[in-house]
């Protein structure tokens, strides 16, 4: 097989990396084991491949993937009300336009130390 399954039924595991990768696309680095890291890189990657091309039908695709999850919330004083961004308009507005000259490889594994308890790998997966 091409992937890896991760000791988990199919919806689980497309289930966990949604979240994964959303988590990923709204803090920009998270720390998980080292297989799922791989295996993050791979939707992340691709995601942020669609924010590049920006069409509506590349939104549409990246929201069937993606969570609506709020990335950010600030508050306007003059109109005194709250703004929201989701994890899809960041990944449209702020992620995609930083990587436009660039080819891939939008994503670095660094390995750390075992988890404490069962000795797993572990790694940060960051946006470059």
């Amino acid at each position: 097989m091409a992937y890896r399954k991760l000791g988990r039924t199919s919806s689980q595991r497309k289930a966990m990396l949604r979240d994964l990768t959303t988590d990923l696309l709204i803090n920009e680095s998270i720390v998980t084991t080292e297989a799922r890291a791989k295996e993050i890189r791979k939707t992340v990657e691709k995601m942020i491949t669609l924010g590049k091309r920006g069409d509506l039908h590349a939104r549409r695709q990246a929201a069937t993937f993606v969570r609506n999850e709020i990335a950010s919330e600030n508050f306007d004083e003059t109109t005194e009300k709250y703004t929201s961004t989701s994890a899809l308009q960041k990944l449209f507005t702020e992620i995609a336009p930083r990587y436009a000259e660039r080819n891939g490889g939008y994503t670095r594994i660094l390995k750390t130390e075992p988890r404490r308890g069962d000795a797993a790998p572990m790694a940060i997966i960051e946006l470059v």
